[in-house]
């Protein structure tokens, strides 16, 4: 099979894929983009998003990463479904592989394979996803203002997840695996400090239960031990703040990330230390990780592509 030519190559199809491809069209690079395992992004896995702009009345996420991907096909960008599962980022031009064996080499490289949250691994994890069960409380908090929710996590994340959910809940509880967070000296003083905030320590969850979405969580305190309980523990909505993994293995032989795996971006750009390469949205991201930021990379991405093969310092 011959080997691709392209000037723009777009690996990944969140809002930073999307975006990046809008604004790669735009600027006549003729991107292709492949979508990789998850076609859409981690979007396409909520049932609404309140904070987009441009949707006054919400939207579902499967139906704005279809609008985003409608628009910049549109616009020129050959987007295709596959995964890009070998990368050879020694020299230029670069050679990446699809899962079907074919080969492109490309001049540019936007990566925005995002980043996955972590799970318990229970399968009612994946039974309420969208009914209940999420990783991001500043995205779906708004849906449990006054009600009861339970933060999974004993780390920095946990606390300001808790913290965020407590502006909006009527109880918030930390499922919390050790005796003690792990957090920083004064997120643990804010959490313990706020009244509305409840931590549950050396406590398990080994399941979740409800008719029509959560309606409880099935726990274990003290599990192995002689004096182990088992208990239901009514809440509506389960978010888990154990961490992310960025979806970063394949490039990680060529470029620098930090110790979790997100890619390292130089001077607030999405530049990387490889020329022609650039990072957008959560894989580089181990902050913010919302659709708006996310968006905005992929379009910082592009114009820098487009800097870069114009010779634009």
């Amino acid at each position: 099979m011959e080997r691709e030519h392209v000037k723009c190559l777009i690996i990944g199809s969140g809002p930073a894929g999307y975006t990046a491809a809008i604004y790669a069209s735009r600027a006549n690079l003729q991107p292709v983009e492949y979508c990789g395992l998850l076609i859409g992004g981690q979007l396409t896995q909520t049932t609404e998003v309140e904070n987009f702009p441009g949707y006054p009345d919400g939207v579902d996420g499967n139906q704005m990463m279809l609008d985003l991907r409608t628009q910049a096909e549109r616009l020129g960008a050959d987007i295709r479904d596959g995964e890009i599962v070998k990368a050879d980022l020694s020299a230029q031009p670069y050679v990446l592989t699809t899962d079907n064996g074919h080969e492109i080499e490309a001049d540019t490289i936007i990566i925005a394979t995002g980043a996955s949250a972590k799970y318990l691994g229970l399968d009612d994890e994946k039974k309420y996803s969208g009914q209940g069960v999420s990783a991001c409380a500043t995205c779906d908090g708004f849906f449990y203002r006054k009600r009861t929710v339970a933060v999974v996590g004993g780390g920095d994340t946990a606390c300001e997840e808790a913290l965020y959910l407590a502006g909006l809940a009527k109880k918030v509880y930390m499922i919390v695996r050790k005796p003690y967070l792990r957090a920083s000296d004064v997120m643990q003083r804010r959490v313990m400090e706020n009244e509305k905030i409840e931590v549950l320590f050396e406590h398990n969850t080994v399941g979740l239960y409800g008719e029509n979405g959560v309606e409880g969580a099935h726990l274990v305190r003290r599990k192995g031990e002689p004096d182990e309980e088992y208990y239901d523990l009514p809440i509506d909505g389960f978010f888990l703040a154990i961490g992310h993994k960025p979806n970063s293995d394949l490039f990680r032989p060529w470029l620098a990330t930090d110790e979790t795996g997100y890619i390292l971006t130089i001077d607030g750009t999405p530049r990387t230390a490889l020329p022609g390469v650039f990072a957008a949205g959560d894989v580089a991201d181990p902050h913010y990780r919302q659709a708006i930021t996310a968006a905005a990379s992929g379009c910082k991405a592009a114009i820098e592509a487009d800097r870069y093969l114009r010779g634009i310092s």
